[in-house]
């Protein structure tokens, strides 16, 4: 069988760093300062998004999920014109209907005026094991604010952040807390974004100055009383509320949606809440009903009086026109439905944030 990489040196990932070029950097530890880690905590020998002892009472796959490092970012600024990346990680076998990079890979983003411009991706290697090494180019030597985001669907033990022998290193500055809250089924989680700089959320938040934590689970966002009762402790500015893809039925989803909004309202009785369905155009019936559940949800809290609670379609987070081009397989959004997810979104979400 031909191997397409050895017919075209582009599409060559490599798994290690070559000696002459990585004694070209300086290694750190980004949990030490001056880095900045946002999204994930370090427990026992793993960044996680939420504490095993909770995730321990929701369930199995929370309790596997609660690894993956969706939605963590590493943040600082330096002059230096490469940037390298030592990783330690889970063996992952990837999926058929995701890019391995969205799956294992990090990727850059630097500032560029007032924008965050995307300048590279940390790719994993297919089969690697434990971890790999990469290394992203910049343009030129100048000092920016870099944000390295974390992978979407893999567990990360341990990173060192390289930097070219000599080059500045500060700290970046602080992003706005408490951060924007987001709870959901695989989407939210970041399936299927090519990169995890693609994902909804990174897109939203790319260019603002707030922190976000994304609590996807993967077929495992349920609304179960314990999952809800820790959302409602956290301190966050904006709660996004979006699990009816993982409800096991419409009667589960009627059983905990509106109950797990009211739990989280009782903490946060001004805080802006956004209620959404899935972004999906053509609904069968279940999901019909669905949707309509969600919006029943709604519709009660305003009618209880609550004027910080607000409703998205998800048939309206993409474009008819460009629908047939934003799903992977007629659920989870390609870069472009992530795209247009954001886009959508954003108008409410940056009344409260920006």
């Amino acid at each position: 069988m031909i191997n397409v990489a050895d017919l075209d040196k582009n599409l060559v990932v490599s798994h290690t760093l070559d000696k002459e070029v990585k004694e070209r950097f300086e290694f750190f530890d980004p949990e030490q300062t001056p880095f900045k880690m946002y999204g994930v905590f370090r427990e026992n020998e793993k960044f996680v998004r939420i504490p095993t002892k909770v995730a321990e009472t929701v369930s199995d796959g929370v309790n596997a999920l609660k690894d993956h490092a969706a939605g963590g970012r590493i943040r600082f600024v330096t002059d230096s014109q490469s940037v390298a990346l030592i990783v330690k990680c889970y063996d992952n076998d990837g999926m058929a209907h995701f890019a391995y990079a969205g799956v294992c890979g990090f990727d850059l983003y630097g500032s560029q005026g007032d924008d965050m411009r995307y300048f590279g991706t940390f790719v994993s290697p297919i089969g690697f094991k434990g971890g790999y090494e990469s290394v992203v180019n910049l343009p030129s030597k100048e000092k920016r604010t870099i944000c390295i985001n974390m992978p979407l669907y893999n567990c990360v033990e341990k990173v060192y952040i390289g930097l070219m022998k000599g080059s500045v290193l500060e700290e970046a500055e602080d992003l706005i807390q408490p951060p924007v809250v987001y709870y959901g089924s695989s989407i939210t989680q970041g399936g299927c974004a090519s990169k995890p700089g693609d994902c909804y959320q990174a897109i939203l938040h790319r260019n603002l100055k707030t922190d976000y934590i994304n609590l996807g689970f993967s077929g495992n966002a349920k609304g179960e009383d314990t999952m809800m009762e820790y959302i409602a402790n956290l301190d966050m500015s904006v709660f996004v509320y979006d699990y009816d893809h993982n409800a096991p039925s419409v009667e589960h989803l009627k059983n905990t949606h509106y109950k797990g909004y009211k739990r989280v309202r009782e903490a946060h009785p001004d805080m802006p809440i956004i209620m959404m369905t899935r972004p999906k155009f053509y609904l069968t019936e279940d999901e019909l009903a669905r949707n309509a559940t969600v919006r029943e949800s709604f519709e009660k809290a305003v009618a209880e009086g609550d004027e910080n609670v607000y409703f998205i379609d998800g048939r309206e987070l993409v474009p008819e026109e460009v629908y047939h081009h934003a799903l992977v397989d007629n659920c989870h959004p390609t870069d472009l439905g992530f795209f247009y997810m954001a886009k959508r979104i954003a108008p409410l979400l940056y009344r409260f944030v920006k």
